[in-house]
């Protein structure tokens, strides 16, 4: 056991998590937060739980999509991921969010989604949902931070539970690992610069841990 592992007390990691269900919604126009879902449902499929990786909808005009190769394509290998709607809200014991950041904010297609949220809210739908979020930037300080907490100041008008991942794995302390959430740098190319896929299974397999208490607490 390294030292890091000492600190933390790390422990073996259980085979289920009483059946939590997990909504990972994103939104993504070249793939990084598309990948970053993927990421996040493998990790939490890891520790038992039962997920939905959906997208929110989109809301340019296909001609401007067309006229970007990389978006157009991405649109077209995921035209078979379903749309989020308010039911998968009601559904999921934990939410995950990934979307690309917008001068330090979340997209406008996120945002769109969530101003829809109104009538959950005020049914008292979404109070305890364990949520959790990441982010993409096309340099390592575009943003990211800024754009995980202005979704979780949506997050707190909900009376959701924020599962960040803090520094709670070594993983935390290797490239995008923060404790906000998950955040990647995509080159021009439109390639990720650092490797986070295990920081993601990590964060994720956290929200689905805290869902799993908080889900056990009001049994």
């Amino acid at each position: 056991m390294g030292i890091l592992d000492k600190i933390f007390g790390k422990s073996k990691e259980k085979n289920n998590m009483s059946n939590v269900k997990l909504a990972v919604i994103y939104y993504s126009m070249g793939g990084t937060n598309y990948q970053l879902s993927k990421w996040a449902e493998e990790g939490a499929k890891e520790v038992g739980a039962e997920v939905k990786v959906l997208k929110v909808p989109e809301l340019a005009p296909q001609s401007v999509i067309d006229e970007n190769e990389g978006w157009k394509a991405h649109v077209e290998a995921t035209k078979d991921v379903p749309e989020v709607a308010l039911d998968d809200l009601e559904w999921a014991d934990a939410i995950i969010f990934s979307v690309p950041t917008r001068f330090g904010n979340m997209p406008a297609q996120m945002k769109q989604f969530l101003d829809t949220t109104g009538g959950l809210w005020f049914n008292g739908k979404l109070v305890n949902k364990v949520v959790s979020a990441m982010t993409s930037a096309q340099n390592p300080h575009g943003g990211q931070e800024a754009t995980i907490l202005s979704l979780y100041t949506s997050m707190h008008h909900w009376g959701a539970i924020i599962a960040s991942p803090g520094y709670t794995d070594p993983v935390q302390f290797t490239s995008g690992g923060n404790p906000y959430g998950v955040s990647v740098t995509v080159g021009q190319d439109g390639k990720m610069i650092e490797d986070v896929q295990a920081a993601v299974k990590h964060q994720a397999k956290r929200t689905v841990t805290v869902a799993e208490w908080v889900k056990k607490a009001n049994q």
